[in-house]
């Protein structure tokens, strides 16, 4: 079976024509609902950063943010584009949210876009984030819900990815519904502050959450 990692390196290639071109709108709004919880002294972590564009706009009001990815492909563009658009306060590299450098409560606000749909232990790393996160820190995802709306070829094109996945050349996705994400993502340790269903071809979920102690 074809590893996630694996995909995301084929990928990466053509990564940012798909986030930049068939999704832009959905971008375009994740970064500036993210930048309304953003303070110039925070210390930012994204995780699943993919090719950078979120992390290199989120680092224009930020103090620092830390990136990563699981991709070594999608983590060399990332570092081309921080290098090419002179951003020094975002740092690149390839690591998982469980990586020993990560310090408990260290970071202001960690984000998650895109991810939380592809992880085989959702309730595991949400842990894992609560505890990175210092107290009154930030959750903010965006992931989208595939158990619900689609045009119809966008259908016809995960129905495709199913196949593929159960045949083992395509890792696992969920296929959430929306009360199932906000219900995974919960935490005795994170306070909702704000949910917005979102649709740009696919519905998503943008949620907020705030660590109380």
């Amino acid at each position: 079976m074809i590893t996630a990692e694996k995909l995301f390196d084929i990928s990466a290639g053509n990564y940012d024509k798909t986030e930049e071109v068939r999704f832009k709108l959905h971008t375009i709004n994740t970064i500036e609902n993210t930048k309304r919880y953003l303070n110039t002294n925070d210390i930012v972590l994204d995780y699943g950063c993919a090719t950078g564009t979120k992390a290199l706009e989120l680092a224009k009001t930020v103090k620092m943010i830390y990136a990563i990815d699981i991709s070594s492909k999608m983590i060399e563009l990332a570092k081309r584009k921080a290098a090419n658009s002179n951003t020094v306060n975002a740092e690149f590299a390839k690591a998982t949210i469980f990586d020993s450098r990560f310090v408990n409560e260290s970071f202001d606000v960690i984000t998650a876009f895109n991810i939380l749909h592809l992880l085989e232990d959702v309730t595991k790393t949400v842990q894992r984030i609560t505890d990175l996160l210092k107290p009154g820190g930030l959750f903010i995802s965006s992931t989208p819900y595939l158990g619900e709306k689609m045009t119809h070829r966008d259908k016809f094109i995960f129905s495709l990815v199913v196949l593929i996945m159960k045949i083992g050349l395509f890792p696992s996705i969920k296929r959430f519904k929306y009360s199932e994400l906000e219900d995974l993502i919960a935490h005795r340790n994170l306070q909702i502050v704000e949910t917005e269903k979102t649709y740009h071809r696919l519905s998503g979920c943008f949620i907020v959450e705030k660590k109380i102690n």
